[in-house]
């Protein structure tokens, strides 16, 4: 994965991981009947929309690195070899 796509990755994981954090405790203050839950359920919804756009920018960087850079295309192990590779090894058996 090149750099910009691993940060955003890494950007997205932890915003997620602190929208989950957000949402139990705005869960935990609503069912305790605290002042806070109205505060805690904004922020966690406010949350839950900073995470999608962080989720979506993975999508948008890896398109706009894969526009820029081009895509490195190898091929695996397990790959037919090429037709110009097999006939010698046809004519000589």
């Amino acid at each position: 994965m090149p750099d910009p796509v691993r940060n955003a990755a890494v950007r997205a994981v932890m915003i997620t991981s602190v929208t989950l954090i957000l949402a139990v405790v705005a869960f935990l203050t609503t069912v305790t009947s605290s002042w806070l839950a109205f505060p805690m359920t904004i922020a966690a919804v406010v949350a839950t929309v900073v995470a999608t756009w962080s989720v979506l920018d993975i999508w948008i960087t890896r398109q706009v690195w894969r526009q820029r850079n081009g895509v490195v295309s190898e091929p695996s192990s397990s790959a037919y070899p090429g037709r110009r590779e097999r006939v010698p090894e046809e004519r000589v058996a």
